[in-house]
């Protein structure tokens, strides 16, 4: 199955497409040592704290490339997401020949400068990751977003990430607005004791 865009695309876009589709997942030997920092950065993330956010995220990223000795990458973790009046922008790669590739993902949200929910942060940066590693990897002249791409950025997570921290929490209900109800007699506060 092909995405809607892939009609646009020159014949050998359309190669690099299929090539890139027909990969389905990211061997790693290592994943055992990256979940402890998996575990360090959803601690550090939900304690909102930004600069051991960009260590952690950078470790998982160095041992990932390490594990497949793949070129290394700077990851940059900023504050709030860029966003205009439709949409946020969650991660960006970047890549120039001859130049270390910048990953670069936003922590909080642009609306609401909330943190962002650990797996969606993780899968952010995986999925840039993922971009990396079709350039530096797999050898890919472009990085298109293909059912494999997606495939191969769930098996990172699923290998990286501790079986008990895959498990979806429950959403949170949120409480009911309280009812304040004005009282009609004025008692003293110590007779509302009884």
């Amino acid at each position: 199955m092909t995405f809607s865009y892939y009609d646009n695309l020159s014949a050998a876009q359309k190669r690099i497409y299929r090539k890139s589709d027909a990969i389905k997942g990211i061997p790693l030997e290592n994943s055992s040592v990256i979940q402890p920092v998996v575990i360090k950065l959803k601690k550090s993330l939900e304690d909102n704290k930004r600069r051991d956010v960009a260590r952690h995220s950078t470790e998982i990223c160095r041992l990932v490339c390490e594990g497949l000795g793949t070129e290394p990458l700077i990851v940059k973790i900023s504050s709030k997401r860029p966003s205009n009046s439709t949409r946020e922008l969650h991660g960006l790669y970047e890549w120039e020949d001859g130049e270390t590739a910048v990953l670069t993902v936003w922590m909080k949200t642009a609306a609401k400068k909330q943190v962002v929910a650990f797996r969606s942060f993780l899968r952010t940066i995986l999925h840039e990751l993922c971009h990396h590693l079709d350039y530096a990897y797999f050898n890919l002249d472009d990085s298109f977003h293909t059912e494999g791409f997606f495939r191969r950025e769930s098996s990172l997570y699923k290998q990286i990430v501790p079986a008990e921290l895959q498990q979806r929490e429950p959403r949170k209900k949120k409480a009911p607005a309280r009812k304040i109800i004005k009282q009609k007699s004025k008692k003293s506060d110590q007779m509302e004791l009884f």
